[in-house]
């Protein structure tokens, strides 16, 4: 007899759709907040750098008051893009007619605008999207009535803040991009379960964390990761323990596709993913030191991290995207152990209820 209690995996159209995906990207993707980049990129007035969310082109810039802004990439007048890349300027000058607009967005002027009656300059301003500054992070929602990060995310900014002390003085040191052909979420799903770590994650399960500890908890439309870890003293660098958490293993996995991960000894690092297609997807592993000043402790962990942990999940994330492709695939009961831990999937159930109501509302 069939028991109507257990809680099953997503159906593969979840996984595989062209068209789901699509409407993820008009939907989910604009309503939701997106890492858009480092707020060290943005060091003086007048810095900025174009990005994309939800196949929109954005860029975020420093104004002269000291306050980050993220406006659509596109002139008011005729629609040509405003920007490309990083730089520095004055005022942002579309290249295909000249109008000129402030750094706060505002039409400053434009070649002949005075001569045409009942022409208000001052109607007219680049299109600002809703932006917020998380521990020196740069998010984005196309979405101007979202709700605030710390409403999406309870506690994690302050916890964040206990694990990482010196958060301010962190610069991106290195990113490294890693390409998977499998869908977004399934990528997430690995990253957001440990059932499989003791099996494929050697270097991890035993040099990092311990296992049997290894608890995933909702915390608002985050899950929290939480382990106690072992071997310590034998990591391949120096741990000051006398700074609070520095024993200490935590991530904070952020709705949809942001992660803040903090090893022992207080070494930051964070995941972010860029959905290509419906079965392609960019993992950008970002790694961060005091000041941005070269650190060869955080080069090795990212070195030995990419050869690691990195690699074997990029096998295991793509043989999950052929087999959802299969005839054959029918979705498994997830393993819910009222008891929670390193062998429960209670994280898996959160996040496919989330996809299920970005899909179904």
């Amino acid at each position: 007899m069939k028991d109507e209690t257990l809680v099953r995996s997503l159906e593969a159209r979840f996984y595989t759709d062209p068209d789901l995906f699509r409407a993820e990207r008009a939907g989910l993707f604009a309503r939701t907040w997106q890492f858009a980049g480092h707020a060290s990129a943005l060091q003086g007035p007048g810095d900025y750098f174009a990005c994309e969310v939800a196949g929109e082109s954005l860029f975020c810039v420093k104004g002269r008051d000291g306050v980050i802004r993220t406006f659509y990439n596109v002139c008011q007048h005729r629609a040509h893009r405003l920007v490309e890349g990083s730089g520095t300027t004055r005022v942002v000058v579309c290249p295909y007619h000249a109008w000129t607009y402030e750094l706060t967005g505002e039409l400053r002027a434009g070649p002949n605008i005075k001569a045409v009656p009942g022409f208000d300059r001052s109607a007219v301003c680049l299109t600002e999207v809703r932006t917020e500054i998380f521990l020196g992070f740069i998010f984005v929602n196309l979405d101007a009535q979202a709700a605030p990060m710390d409403a999406w995310f309870p506690g994690a900014r302050a916890e964040l803040e206990a694990f990482v002390p010196d958060w301010q003085r962190l610069q991106p040191l290195e990113w490294v991009e890693i390409p998977e052909r499998c869908n977004w979420k399934v990528s997430i799903e690995n990253y957001s379960e440990c059932y499989h770590c003791a099996l494929n994650h050697p270097t991890f399960a035993t040099g990092v964390v311990r296992p049997e500890t290894y608890d995933i908890q909702p915390q608002g439309h985050c899950l929290r990761h939480t382990t106690e870890c072992q071997n310590l003293d034998a990591m391949t660098y120096e741990i000051d323990m006398s700074v609070r958490h520095a024993g200490d293993y935590s991530s904070w996995f952020l709705w949809p596709m942001f992660s803040f991960q903090v090893y022992p000894g207080n070494r930051l690092n964070t995941y972010h993913w860029r959905p290509v297609s419906v079965d392609e997807v960019v993992v950008w592993r970002g790694w961060y030191s005091l000041d941005g000043v070269d650190d060869e402790v955080v080069r090795r962990l990212a070195v030995q991290d990419r050869a690691t942990t990195v690699e074997e999940d990029i096998h295991l994330v793509e043989s999950v995207q052929r087999g959802l492709s299969s005839r054959g695939y029918r979705p498994g009961p997830l393993v819910l152990d009222p008891a929670c831990g390193v062998n429960s999937e209670h994280s898996i159930r959160a996040l496919q209820q989330w996809m299920r109501e970005a899909v179904d509302g």
